[in-house]
């Protein structure tokens, strides 16, 4: 009799003093990782996946970040898969117009404010629009919507790297994609089964 080895992989949620931790830990539970919380180095060994969570400001995370930067940036010029969400999407660029700080800086870009035409925050539902083929949007598509909360967006150097848009004022980049580094300025722990959907996507990323 043979027996199929399930390799469940390690995720790690860096705790950097700001974020919805356990929503987004129970959702990435619920798609097969294995998942830890850590605010320290010693967390980061034998990993297969990283998630910046996402809520509060830049300059904060920034600021809160810098311990376990160095650290971070040798796993994902490793080809860890990192997801950065919301506010953790933004701290991959490099700067912002919500306060000083430098972010991880891990793609070119600055993260600048909704225009004043509407309401701020953008917060509730909204859909993806111009969404390209990406491992990380199999199976969405733009009939399907996803629980956005922030007043800020990034602005990729890029363009490339934007797999999907949405419309609130502008259209910004809400899923960006490069290598082994993946972002959405939504919430897909809020977002039900579209939600669900991206993080399984993002888990047969990190099986490979």
């Amino acid at each position: 009799m043979s027996f199929k080895v399930v390799i469940v992989p390690r995720a790690v949620i860096i705790n950097y003093g700001v974020g919805n931790l356990f929503s987004i830990k129970r959702s990435l539970e619920r798609a097969g990782f294995n998942v830890t919380i850590s605010s320290d180095k010693r967390g980061l060994s034998s990993i297969d996946a990283i998630v910046l969570p996402g809520v509060g400001n830049f300059g904060a995370g920034a600021e809160n970040i810098k311990r376990i930067r160095n650290n971070l940036l040798e796993l994902i010029e490793e080809g860890i898969p990192v997801l950065g969400v919301c506010l953790g999407m933004q701290l991959l660029f490099e700067e912002s117009e919500e306060s000083s700080g430098a972010g991880l800086s891990v793609l070119s870009g600055k993260v600048i404010k909704l225009p004043s035409s509407v309401r701020i925050p953008h917060m509730g539902w909204n859909t993806l629009k111009d969404i390209k083929s990406s491992d990380i949007l199999d199976g969405i598509s733009e009939e399907d919507h996803f629980y956005f909360a922030h007043s800020y967006y990034a602005v990729p150097a890029n363009k490339d790297i934007i797999v999907a848009k949405t419309e609130y004022g502008v259209k910004f980049a809400s899923v960006i994609a490069q290598k082994n580094i993946f972002g959405v300025q939504f919430h897909p722990e809020k977002s039900g089964k579209p939600g669900e959907q991206l993080i399984k996507n993002f888990l047969k990323i990190v099986k490979g």
